[in-house]
């Protein structure tokens, strides 16, 4: 499942195709991704300005004219693609490549100046909804997400607050979008590894010193993801087609057997499963 800093990628490589641009004709190839599309969402969306492309922990917000707002989840598999017409093409122009198998094209977004934007979906766990933006704060995907990791209200002040006499795992707990928005497996090990805390350990232990270097630790993976355009896993990419490569950086994730990167530590990456998912961390150094 893409991330936020997958997501983000994603937002930022559609934002030259989107952003400020009319929708000229919306075209829906089935009635419905894991929910079926909201009601009248061609007629809804058709001749409507993308004012702003926003991103909200794992989802996609595009801000209409129309006083709407689209959101959009990837899912498992989920990806867009941006082809411009030959004829509208400009010295100096992004070129985007599509990527993706089109019988797998679920929905096609044509945008003035001849930009055509593509939502590809093979397993189909994606889904999208269309809400009044002023009501924003009742939409259920939305309501009681917690602050953004790479924003000012994530600290380990929240942290203390949020953790305080948790007796779940911090893996667990980090993985709650009510706790922090956005994150999943792949960036909770990395976070815990670098911060070197066990993530067996009780989150009502971690407020105090811990939460300090989880904190700083979760804000800095977060940012060097996005930076590196997000993490290439099974079906994941860009808006551009382009493969992400924060998976290059990777510590713990999927390194099981392989030494601890972390200096002066000689252990090696374990793996164990909590709640079904693989956890990868050092069982020498993580604490």
């Amino acid at each position: 499942m893409p991330e936020l800093p997958e997501v983000e990628t994603v937002r930022r490589g559609l934002i030259p195709a989107l952003e400020g641009r009319r929708l000229t004709s919306v075209r829906l190839n089935r009635a419905d991704l894991r929910f079926p599309f909201p009601e009248r969402m061609p007629e809804r969306l058709q001749g409507a300005t993308v004012e702003r492309l926003d991103r909200r922990a794992k989802y996609l917000l595009a801000r209409l004219s129309s006083g709407e707002t689209l959101l959009v989840h990837l899912g498992m598999t989920g990806r867009f693609s941006i082809e411009v017409d030959d004829a509208h093409q400009q010295p100096g122009d992004f070129v985007y490549a599509p990527v993706a198998d089109p019988k797998h094209d679920h929905v096609v977004l044509e945008v003035e100046g001849g930009v055509t934007v593509r939502y590809n979906d093979p397993r189909r766990f994606g889904f999208m909804d269309l809400f009044a933006t002023d009501a924003e704060d009742t939409v259920a995907f939305l309501a009681g997400l917690g602050p953004e990791p790479n924003s000012n209200h994530f600290s380990a002040a929240h942290l203390d607050a949020v953790l305080a006499g948790k007796k779940t795992p911090i893996k667990a707990a980090l993985l709650d979008q009510r706790v922090v928005a956005g994150l999943g497996n792949i960036y909770v090990c990395e976070a815990l590894h670098r911060a070197r805390i066990s993530p067996r350990r009780e989150a009502r232990s971690i407020p105090g010193v811990r939460s300090g270097r989880l904190a700083v630790t979760v804000r800095d993976v977060i940012n060097e993801a996005i930076d590196a355009g997000g993490s290439t896993l099974r079906d994941f990419a860009g808006a551009d087609g382009a493969l992400g490569y924060f998976q290059h950086r990777f510590r713990a994730y999927g390194q099981e057997g392989e030494p601890c990167p972390t200096e002066g530590c000689d252990g090696r990456i374990s793996r164990i499963v909590q709640s079904g998912r693989s956890t990868f961390f050092c069982g020498r150094c993580q604490r």
